[in-house]
């Protein structure tokens, strides 16, 4: 450890007083303090450059410190390859010990799924768009998540009523839910199924997303009649919803909501309007 000698002038004296003062290198630093910092550096360079720096930081990487907040969402999307996405999660989640708080992934498969479902009582976020998770698999490998309180499950089209409803069993803590679906050039039918599961079984969300939704009238009802805390609904792109009668009065009510016929450009305008606050760390 190197040695800085500084001059300190007391209050009560006009002489100077030599002090020795004793600074901590980097790789000194505590892990849980390194960890602290670390989790700000992309995904990419902790895990290809930080190790082979010093041998604490090695230790660092390597422990759970670092991962209490997994974002793979852009590496997915540059992989585009499900095997490796779930291959990377099993191991960065195992390194944090299981303990991970806010996981943001892309493409994820079983592997995956499973891995994340065993996070227990740590994590609260959990976004995971355009899976190929099924409602079997919910089903089959859905564990309690007490304070999970976002979910993105967009896109992700083998997951329907039933496997809402799975979720909403496990995660009793849920606000807010982003439930988007990929456009179909074809005109497709009323199906409220997804809206009613989600009215029945997630009742203190505040933050409801379901654009592109098949849902009509019945269903958006549904949602605001059973969920009595939402205070933003976004319904873009779901043609299927006419806002007839009362229900259109009580829709612009809400402290946001974007209905379905909204363009793109206003769309983005009212979103920065109603502001973003972070909702994912409410107690």
């Amino acid at each position: 450890m190197s040695k800085n000698t500084m001059t300190v002038v007391p209050p009560d004296e006009s002489t100077l007083v030599p002090v020795t003062e004793r600074w901590r290198p980097w790789d000194a630093l505590n892990p849980e303090i390194l960890g602290l910092i670390f989790v700000r550096i992309p995904i990419e360079e902790m895990t290809k450059r930080m190790p082979f720096v010093c041998k604490g930081w090695l230790d660092t990487v390597m422990g759970p410190y670092c991962w209490s907040e997994i974002d793979l969402e852009a590496w997915c999307r540059r992989r585009n390859d499900s095997h490796t996405v779930d291959q990377v999660m099993k191991k960065l989640i195992r390194r944090s010990k299981f303990r991970v708080q806010r996981l943001s992934t892309y493409l994820m498969g079983e592997t995956g799924f499973f891995f994340t479902a065993h996070c227990g009582s740590f994590l609260k976020v959990l976004e995971m768009p355009m899976t190929d998770i099924t409602d079997q698999m919910v089903l089959k490998h859905m564990k309690p998540l007490p304070k999970l309180t976002v979910l993105d499950i967009s896109h992700c089209v083998k997951i329907t009523s039933k496997g809402i409803a799975a979720f909403s069993q496990q995660c009793k803590s849920l606000i807010q839910l982003k439930r988007n679906l990929p456009a179909f050039d074809v005109e497709l039918p009323v199906d409220d199924s997804e809206a009613k599961a989600i009215a029945e079984t997630m009742p203190n969300l505040q933050r409801i997303e379901v654009c592109l939704g098949r849902f009509g009238d019945s269903g958006v009802n549904e949602i605001l009649t059973k969920c009595k805390a939402v205070t933003h609904l976004d319904i873009n792109g779901s043609w299927n919803v006419k806002l007839s009668g009362e229900l259109g009065k009580i829709c612009d009510r809400l402290e946001c909501f974007m209905n379905p016929w909204i363009d793109n450009d206003d769309r983005f305008s009212d979103i920065s309007e109603c502001g973003d606050a972070d909702i994912a760390d409410s107690d």
